[in-house]
């Protein structure tokens, strides 16, 4: 029997065939907004599902591919939004996206969403290095622990500086509005491309190690240490991110919202898209957004859909919807050529009798 050769698509092709699908993705959905089929309303639908892709995904992070449980996520994405929100009422941004003058306001939200991502970075090493060595149960106790000192500080720490920083309870208002469906649709593609292209690299090799067998890893020379702390800041530097657009979503800010019970919903959307797959996050978290904005009459009892939905997903399928699986639209094609051209079929027989 003659050999099948495989048809590889080359790696820039690849990349080139992702960014012209999702330039289409985004091109039909801008359509659909202009031309009023979906509303306003869905419209802001859709900027939430995407700041929740981002939790889910930098989430997926530190718990799919380094199998850690970090339980204190909301924690860095109150952090970052509340540093990206600080610096821009600190700018003239707001007169500028007032004026319509998006050109000049751009390098302000570059800026903003970047010291977002670091602020919350530096937090995650600050408490990776030492949360870190712990595993499980106590790894998810002291990031549960961080995420709620996080809540308690921006709360109270205007009393304790004399001066009005985060406006503690009352909130942080009248925060510049930038996230707009295509910064935060730029946003989350950014976000998966470099988590994709950080774990499919050597880097992202030796994580996914440390999760199969943190020993066995060490003691080829990996250092899980560094690694492990890696993965945590990478992960909180893209919550930080998420938290800066959800301020310029809202406009306001309140320590109540990133409560517990934040860090959960998030949990909940990589646990039922699959722990390692980024196509399960997504799928999950814009499932789980769909359904809690129609679930939003019934208020804090949209809560027990989520537990209800757990309950079930670890019953029916421990390993979540997709599982680890990631979809590969350059592998679809690449059996799809194969099938097209593999000795036998139609089209490889008349090449092979034009040849003959």
């Amino acid at each position: 029997m003659m050999k099948q050769n495989r048809i590889r698509i080359p790696m820039p092709l690849r990349y080139l065939i992702n960014i012209l699908l999702t330039v289409a993705l985004w091109g039909a959905l801008t359509a659909l907004i202009a031309g009023g089929v979906i509303t306003n309303y869905w419209s802001g639908i859709l900027v939430t599902i995407g700041i929740n892709i981002i939790l889910a995904v930098s989430l997926n992070v530190a718990t799919g591919y380094l199998g850690q449980l970090p339980l204190g996520h909301a924690g860095f994405m109150a952090v970052g939004a509340y540093a990206g929100s600080i610096y821009m009422k600190a700018t003239p941004l707001g007169e500028l996206i007032r004026s319509g003058d998006t050109l000049a306001a751009l390098p302000y939200m570059l800026v903003a969403l970047v010291l977002s991502g670091v602020v919350a970075g530096l937090f995650g090493l600050i408490i990776g290095i030492p949360a870190l060595r712990l595993k499980g149960d106590y790894l998810a106790i002291i990031t549960l622990g961080f995420g709620e000192i996080i809540r308690v500080v921006l709360t109270n720490i205007d009393s304790v500086l004399g001066f009005k920083f985060t406006y503690g309870a009352a909130g942080l208002k009248q925060i510049p509005k930038i996230s707009s469906f295509t910064l935060v649709f730029i946003c989350v593609a950014v976000t998966c491309l470099v988590i994709h292209m950080v774990m499919k690299s050597r880097h992202g090799r030796a994580i996914l190690s440390i999760r199969e067998n943190e020993i066995a890893a060490e003691s080829v020379g990996i250092n899980t240490t560094y690694y492990k702390v890696m993965a945590f800041v990478m992960s909180a530097f893209f919550a930080g991110i998420a938290g800066c657009l959800y301020a310029g979503y809202l406009g306001s800010l309140f320590p109540s919202t990133f409560k517990f019970m934040k860090s959960i919903e998030i949990l909940v959307m990589v646990v039922l898209g699959g722990m390692g797959s980024m196509l399960g996050s997504v799928l999950s978290a814009t499932v789980l957004t769909v359904i809690s904005e129609l679930l939003r009459s019934v208020g804090d009892l949209r809560m027990v859909f989520y537990s209800l939905a757990l309950v079930l997903m670890m019953i029916f399928r421990p390993k979540g919807l997709l599982g680890s699986y990631d979809f590969s639209m350059s592998r679809i094609l690449e059996k799809a050529l194969g099938f097209l051209f593999r000795p036998g079929t139609r089209k490889a027989q008349k090449k092979g009798g034009a040849a003959k």
